[in-house]
């Protein structure tokens, strides 16, 4: 008899969290995705790129402003992204060891990447 209660409560308790996790539309979650705006440190990789995250955040004793960084494994499926370039990368599921981004959009284009050609640089004396 006991036994019969303890699995009812199980049942009642689990029921209204299954049905609030199912009542949830698939746009709305996809909209919650984790976005990081960064710079583009690397593309020595294919199909990836390493993003840069900086954040100003008070030091915990002193106060004083201080910059933070990070670096973001992501994927960049068309290797549309240079060095320098300001992205945005947006959480996705694990795609390799560390690779848990994907770029979204290239916000603003370095000015600097990809405008000497090898030959330009050759000195002739």
């Amino acid at each position: 008899m006991a036994e019969k209660v303890k699995a009812d409560k199980k049942a009642k308790v689990t029921a209204p969290v299954v049905e609030a996790a199912a009542s949830k539309p698939a746009a709305e979650s996809a909209a919650n995705k984790n976005e990081k705006v960064g710079e583009v440190v690397s593309t020595k990789m294919h199909k990836t790129i390493v993003v840069q995250v900086s954040r100003r955040v008070p030091h915990p004793l002193y106060r004083r402003i201080v910059m933070k960084h990070k670096k973001f494994y992501a994927h960049d499926e068309e290797n549309s992204a240079r060095e320098g370039d300001v992205v945005r990368i947006v959480e996705c599921r694990p795609l390799s060891r560390l690779k848990r981004w994907r770029l979204a959009d290239v916000i603003r284009r370095s000015a600097l990447a990809g405008t000497a050609q090898p030959a330009d640089l050759d000195v002739k004396i």
